[in-house]
């Protein structure tokens, strides 16, 4: 399979990237809003609004920067940072994140890049939140998702699985086709497999392995 990323993939992942960021920014603006309608008076409240959107806003941007950008490249991104990112990206959400991966030394070529990704599909899979234990398997990774109704949509297991042609692809199965595109470039086959109806494992194994 080709790695490049045709017109309509990157519309879509332009947009999801646009969509998750709408939330934090639009709160910074109504901080913002409620300081120009009260002037001085408007407090902590409004201060405190700002500031945690805005900080909500920079973890989403380095993460995606990170995972689709030139940044998440091999010399990069190193494991304490891929950790710093997953975590931010979580925080204060519904999603506690279990770190206990050991990851080897240096890590496998895209697989942090990989990891990246694999954590929105672990958002993705916790709608009602939960928790994403990440271990190391060898080379390799996975992120154990637990949580009530734990489970990735059928649009994205199917693009995942590369059963979805680029034409058929839309917001719901984007997430899937980026994670199959990316794990092609690295030779780092992603694979979700459900152990039950709270539980889903993610897991990212690298070529050699």
């Amino acid at each position: 399979m080709s790695t490049d990323f045709e017109p309509r993939a990157v519309e879509l992942l332009v947009s999801r990237i646009c969509h998750d960021l709408v939330s934090p920014v639009g709160a910074i603006n109504n901080g913002v809003e409620l300081i120009d309608e009260m002037g001085p008076g408007a407090g902590q409240e409004a201060l405190t609004l700002i500031a945690d959107s805005a900080e909500a806003a920079a973890r989403r941007l380095r993460l995606f920067r990170f995972a689709f950008g030139a940044a998440g490249g091999h010399d990069g991104l190193d494991p304490a940072q891929a950790r710093l990112t997953v975590e931010g990206w979580f925080r204060g959400g519904r999603v506690r994140v279990d770190w206990q991966a050991d990851l080897p030394a240096p890590p496998p070529r895209g697989l942090l890049k990989l990891l990246l990704i694999a954590a929105l599909l672990a958002d993705e899979a916790l709608p009602a939140g939960g928790t994403v234990r990440i271990v190391g398997e060898g080379a390799g990774l996975s992120l154990l998702c637990s949580g009530r109704n734990a489970g990735l949509r059928e649009e994205t297991r199917a693009a995942l699985a590369g059963e979805i042609a680029p034409a058929d692809l839309s917001a719901r199965s984007i997430l899937g086709y980026a994670a199959l595109r990316f794990g092609h470039l690295h030779a780092i086959r992603i694979v979700a497999t459900t152990e039950n109806t709270d539980d889903i494992r993610i897991s990212l194994v690298p070529a050699e392995v």
